[in-house]
């Protein structure tokens, strides 16, 4: 049987609804469908892949032939190839759960990705009180002003080159954010429920814009049960996570330690004296007790 694909095209996956991919290329932009073989494998091209396309030569269609060796993944949102995640936290309304950026930090940090924070709504209420708390343990912190434009242009250059993926709670401001950094695209927003206090749904898809030399992968905000399907740590390695930790934790008394009720540990001592931050400790137990939790099938 004579072979009908003939032209192959390198590029990468900008968006992916319903089956379909968009692929921006070096020869512009193009639609394609996975191949078959994918789901055999249980493979599904994502956002951020570097693939292969291919034409028939009797249909004149594309399809994504081949996905190139990813660099990094993740399952939720489904995204590879970041070189980092930006976590979208507002000041206020709703207000910061360390909680819920903790885990989301741990969870970049099982991934190897770079952790950014950035606190918006900072016109509304200072964020110093937590940002502060980041910025010690070594992440890059960013607080915003969209009415002043403050701290944007500091962004621009720090994501310049780099494929960025925005993580946010609704109502955290993130698509007003993304409008600020790239002006052009002037994305939908809607204003905080009243009723149910928090924001409503806006990005439906992950999906990458560019500008300036800025490549920012949107994503769907998430509700407080969505981020236990964002990934799972083991008791074992969220210690790991836990940067902060790492000068302490290997001088504890038992190699073992978990850091939870031992006696002589010495990361329970540097959040007594004021190394550790305290709701980053507090963090640290609740995750732990829940990944204890988990069944090994889950």
């Amino acid at each position: 049987m004579a072979n009908n694909f003939k032209k192959q095209i390198k590029g990468k996956i900008i968006k992916s609804v319903g089956g379909i991919c968009t692929i921006q290329t070096s020869d512009g932009v193009f639609t394609a469908k996975p191949r078959g073989i994918f789901r055999l494998k249980d493979i599904s091209p994502v956002v951020g892949d570097n693939v292969i396309l291919q034409k028939d030569s009797q249909s004149d269609e594309y399809i994504v032939f081949d996905i190139e060796d990813r660099k990094n993944y993740l399952v939720r949102p489904p995204l590879a190839n970041l070189d980092a995640i930006a976590f979208v936290i507002s000041s206020c309304k709703p207000r910061p759960s360390t909680i819920i950026i903790d885990k989301l930090i741990a969870i970049a940090e099982s991934k190897d990705v770079e952790s950014i924070l950035i606190f918006t709504k900072n016109d509304i209420k200072n964020s110093a009180e937590f940002s502060k708390i980041y910025s010690e343990i070594g992440y890059k912190v960013f607080c915003v002003n969209s009415h002043k434009y403050i701290g944007f242009d500091e962004i621009k250059q720090y994501f310049n080159g780099k494929l960025i993926a925005l993580i946010g709670n609704s109502g955290v401001g993130k698509t007003t954010f993304l409008n600020m950094l790239m002006p052009h695209l002037n994305l939908q927003t809607q204003e905080i429920s009243k009723k149910l206090g928090r924001g409503k749904h806006t990005t439906r898809h992950v999906e990458i814009y560019s500008e300036g030399g800025m490549c920012i992968a949107d994503t769907p905000g998430f509700s407080t049960v969505d981020i236990e399907r964002y990934g799972r740590i083991s008791a074992g390695e969220l210690q790991n996570c836990f940067l902060e930790f790492q000068p302490f934790k290997d001088k504890c008394r038992f190699s073992d330690c978990s850091h939870i009720n031992e006696q002589d540990c010495e990361v329970k001592k540097a959040c007594e004296n004021g190394l550790i931050s305290q709701s980053r400790y507090k963090s640290y137990e609740i995750m732990y007790k829940e990944a204890l939790s988990y069944n090994s099938w889950e």
